[in-house]
């Protein structure tokens, strides 16, 4: 069968809007097309690829499991899963992990047990979970109510209740919207999707102060900022503040899907038998993927890595806006950067985009005003320059009309 672009129109369900590159195949940071095009990685599945493409540690974990076992349900437990929540709670503050099959299912994993942790512990008047404009957990149906960009709940009918917002760095906003009835408080440690928002340091210990308060849960999102894309291995250890609940997914098994949730044992214990669940969460598959991912990420090298090569490229932005003076300012946090656009390019992050997949970039934007990138932990510093100029002849192309 030949495969081509608009074999997708003809079968699948329009809520993607794909691009007419189809790539076939992947190594480190480079990438082929079905015509033999080459393409520089800067995108990595939208934070997911963090050790790039084929990477030998994932593949020969990958082989290795697949002939040993596929699947289990949860009647049963596999090696593969409690060896890698073994890790995840030695390396974090957790001492529990619930496993998921992707970052909204963690996250809905999460939300479900702060209001049980509060109904039973505090009783049913206290229910009311506080998010962030812009905000972005997912597209379940309560994880996208929760998320703080309307467009993505509305139109489906009543949404979950209790769910309230306000906008992200404003903490007195938040200090008068939170109360003794508010449960938890959903948060990104670095905005993603809503345009790569670092917290000031005074905003997110004082929402951790204010949760202590109010006796509310402190619900870390960190589906796209964990397993060592800013430079720590969770974001949260480099902010000095620690979350109650914390969910983990994208780049957790480096491309192969999964995701977790992970808290202490005092709020875990909520979660009785039969409460949630999934089928597939946990999958030994995943599971050793994801354990060898965590293992390649969890070391001084890469981490250490990941601060140099965001200096690497903010110094080639900052180049390339000399030049042609399109960006206000880069924002972000390790390998999670956002060129924002200034005003004379205002709203016109997609055009960036398309130019860099015309030279050979992978890239994203967050909105319509920012550029951004998040490509693997250990992209060799070569290809940051190559992609660098090829950004370059892209923005070039977009400023000369």
């Amino acid at each position: 069968m030949q495969v081509t672009r608009e074999l997708f129109n003809d079968v699948m369900v329009p809520n993607y809007n794909p691009s007419e590159v189809i790539p076939v195949r992947g190594e480190g940071s480079r990438v082929w097309d079905q015509n033999g095009k080459e393409f520089i990685d800067f995108a990595g599945g939208i934070a997911v690829n963090c050790l790039g493409h084929c990477h030998p540690a994932l593949v020969n974990a990958l082989k290795e499991q697949s002939e040993k076992i596929w699947h289990l349900s949860n009647v049963m437990t596999n090696e593969p899963a409690l060896r890698l929540a073994k890790k995840l709670t030695d390396a974090t503050f957790a001492d529990k992990v619930y496993f998921a099959n992707s970052g909204a299912e963690a996250n809905e994993a999460a939300l479900k047990l702060a209001r049980r942790w509060a109904l039973d512990v505090h009783g049913e008047q206290k229910n009311q979970i506080i998010a962030f404009n812009k905000g972005f957990h997912g597209r379940t149906f309560f994880t996208v109510t929760v998320g703080g960009q309307a467009a993505y709940s509305d139109g489906f009918g009543p949404k979950p209740a209790a769910v309230d917002h306000c906008d992200y760095n404003d903490l007195a906003a938040f200090e008068a919207l939170i109360s003794d009835n508010t449960c938890a408080v959903m948060m990104e440690p670095l905005q993603g999707e809503g345009g790569i928002i670092s917290p000031t340091s005074d905003f997110i210990k004082g929402v951790r102060t204010l949760c202590d308060k109010h006796n509310a849960l402190l619900i870390f999102d960190e589906v796209q900022t964990g397993v060592g894309r800013t430079g720590d291995l969770y974001a949260y250890q480099g902010l000095d503040v620690t979350p109650d609940i914390l969910t983990t997914a994208k780049a957790l098994g480096g491309g192969f899907p999964i995701g977790a949730m992970i808290t202490t044992t005092s709020i875990a214990e909520h979660l009785k038998v039969g409460t949630h669940g999934s089928t597939y969460g946990g999958n030994p598959l995943a599971c050793a993927v994801a354990e060898a991912a965590f293992d390649t990420v969890n070391s001084e090298e890469v981490l250490a890595g990941v601060k140099e090569r965001e200096q690497l490229l903010r110094d080639g932005f900052a180049a390339i806006n000399e030049k042609y003076d399109v960006f206000s300012e880069v924002r972000g946090k390790g390998l999670l950067l956002g060129a924002v656009l200034n005003s004379k390019f205002e709203g016109r992050a997609r055009d960036f985009l398309v130019a860099s997949t015309k030279h050979g970039l992978m890239s994203l934007v967050a909105g319509t005003n920012v550029v951004r990138f998040t490509p693997s932990l250990v992209i060799p510093l070569e290809d940051i320059k190559e992609g660098l100029a090829r950004f370059e002849k892209a923005v070039a192309d977009v400023v000369n009309g």
